[in-house]
């Protein structure tokens, strides 16, 4: 399937992009521009021929433009998508490829920091372990999207990486393919990441993500360590909340809570309590106050950074926490959420009443969350961040 987390590489790619690739110009006579990537690759240190032969066949496919303009956005709420993705089948398959490469994850933990089920969880959601990786041509989706005027200062650096994989040995221009927008292998990693933070797990001389699993893994295993990641310590933990009165509205991302105030309040464990109550830890409510509940610690912002949707974010984490031993959630019984003309009638509201929501377009986002929790304190109900009809009346 395709990545579900371009943009986050993507938006890493072009914050240490050279003023060259930014300042490059796109559109026009394709050979013209091509001529242009092969100048920059060979100031790069890519051999001339390599370049050529790199681009040779470059074509502008017209399905990457179709599918860069009309990505879709995340309407699925917490419990549909994460009854869908973590699956009784990906569960079990996960199980067995944790045994089966049982030395390889032991090797990214000890290396870098990050455990097995973390790691299998974004090797399951990508691509279904490798069982779909995208069947579009890597270099002309790159080239495609690098020509285009819309994000060339996105996508130009990224071809440019491909070009040096060519040279590696690493991508055939022919061959090679991919999600739509360049992203390569099993845990679908673009080229530049590749390069950089690229591991050669079964010893070949090569870093194969489509075809080897232990480069995958220790690749990815790196790329998160680069992010951040905190070895040793959670990520995401199911959680209770006591019934009758609750500070709902300390709920939600980057509150300045520890666990152990948490714990003060009378929250409880469903799989265990972390050691550490001195740790940083965030109430996430998916579907506010009668559905999941999960305390969320710093290493969950690195599932952010790999992924800017909170929905599918959330449900990595917990396919992560469920290949490591814990229970399937308490569903609970949410409140009906509100369907995409409600979610917009609201966003319109909050926004006259001063709220930052962003772009009116129904989807339920961070700041249509902490601007609904905003308007419940306000008005006395429960500040949990799920808007339903009945705050969409009150307003």
């Amino acid at each position: 399937m395709t990545s579900k987390f371009t943009l986050a590489l993507l938006l890493a790619s072009l914050a240490t992009a050279p003023a060259m690739a930014q300042s490059a110009p796109c559109g026009g006579d394709l050979g013209s521009f091509l001529e242009g990537v092969k100048a920059e690759a060979v100031a790069k240190g890519v051999s001339p021929d390599v370049a050529r032969q790199a681009v040779r066949n470059a074509s502008i496919s017209r399905k990457v433009l179709s599918r860069d303009r009309a990505q879709g956005v995340f309407r699925q709420t917490f419990l549909e998508f994460s009854k869908r993705s973590v699956s009784a089948n990906r569960m079990q398959v996960g199980a067995k490829k944790m045994k089966q490469y049982a030395k390889t994850f032991a090797r990214a933990e000890a290396e870098y920091g990050v455990p097995a089920p973390v790691l299998t969880a974004f090797w399951g959601l990508e691509t279904d372990f490798g069982g779909f990786q995208g069947d579009f041509n890597t270099m002309n989706a790159l080239v495609t999207l690098a020509h285009d005027c819309r994000r060339p200062e996105l996508f130009r650096p990224q071809l440019i990486a491909a070009i040096e994989m060519v040279g590696h040995g690493d991508l055939d221009p022919a061959r090679t393919t991919g999600a739509w927008a360049g992203e390569i292998g099993q845990v679908q990693m673009l080229p530049r990441d590749i390069i950089e933070y690229g591991v050669d797990g079964d010893g070949d001389g090569h870093v194969d993500l489509k075809k080897s699993s232990p480069d995958a893994i220790l690749t990815a295993a790196k790329f998160i360590k680069s992010l951040g990641w905190r070895a040793g310590q959670p990520w995401l933990a199911e959680v209770s909340v006591p019934s009758g009165p609750f500070p709902y509205e300390k709920s939600g991302l980057r509150q300045g809570m520890s666990l152990n105030d948490w714990i003060a309040l009378g929250v409880t464990f469903r799989n265990g309590q972390p050691t550490s109550e001195n740790l940083p830890a965030e109430l996430l409510l998916p579907q506010g106050r009668g559905g999941p509940a999960f305390l969320a610690f710093p290493n969950f912002h690195i599932y952010l950074e790999w992924n800017k949707s909170f929905i599918y974010t959330t449900s990595a984490a917990y396919f992560a926490t469920r290949l490591g031993g814990a229970q399937r959630y308490d569903a609970g019984n949410p409140a009906p959420g509100l369907g995409d003309a409600a979610m917009k009638q609201l966003q319109t509201k909050l926004a006259a009443r001063g709220h930052d929501v962003g772009k009116i377009d129904g989807i339920l986002g961070a700041g249509t969350r902490a601007a609904t929790r905003a308007e419940q304190l306000r008005l006395g109900l429960p500040a949990d961040g799920w808007p339903t009809a009945e705050l969409l009346n009150r307003l």
